[in-house]
């Protein structure tokens, strides 16, 4: 299972219609849409969030 970077959906890697490779790393989306989010500011949804925020 992957999770989609950009909505958090659990996606099974071997059935995925929507993925991309980034700094060579492969990532599954659920749909085009985050897909394409995705590949317009990948570094906005790869960021880990402070640990103050996670609350």
């Amino acid at each position: 299972m992957a999770i989609d970077p950009i909505c958090k959906m659990e996606i099974v890697e071997d059935t995925a219609q929507h993925k991309t490779e980034y700094k060579q790393k492969t990532y599954y989306f659920c749909s085009a849409a985050c897909k394409t989010a995705f590949q317009a500011k990948p570094d906005k949804y790869l960021k880990d969030k402070p640990w103050w925020k996670i609350w």
